[in-house]
């Protein structure tokens, strides 16, 4: 029973997270070519998120996919900036976040 449980709690993580595209360490195409296939399969808005140092590569994916790729048919929606406190007691540090949102026109 207690798995049934756990099964629902991941299902609902993921409907959360499913038209999000996290922004890492791989190349920028990468990021480029997940925002685009979600588009075009059917997504009506795509999140571009990033903290730290992956926050330019967020803007460079965002600006590929409006510019190159989606010329007419996306648009920028809402940019959320902010700030995640990183570890715990002595050892916290401040990492900026940025979280882009992705519009079909």
């Amino acid at each position: 029973m207690a798995a049934k449980q756990k099964g629902k709690g991941s299902e609902e993580k993921s409907s959360s997270t499913e038209n999000m595209v996290f922004v890492g360490k791989k190349p920028t195409m990468s990021y480029v070519l997940a925002c685009v296939m979600q588009l075009s399969q059917g997504a009506n808005e795509v999140r571009v998120v990033a903290r730290g140092r992956a926050i330019s590569k967020a803007v460079d994916v965002v600006e590929i996919v409006r510019q190159r790729f989606m010329p007419d048919s996306v648009k920028l929606g809402e940019i959320k900036i902010g700030t995640e406190i990183i570890g715990s007691g002595d050892d916290q540090r401040n990492v900026s976040t940025i979280e882009i949102e992705l519009k079909k026109v």
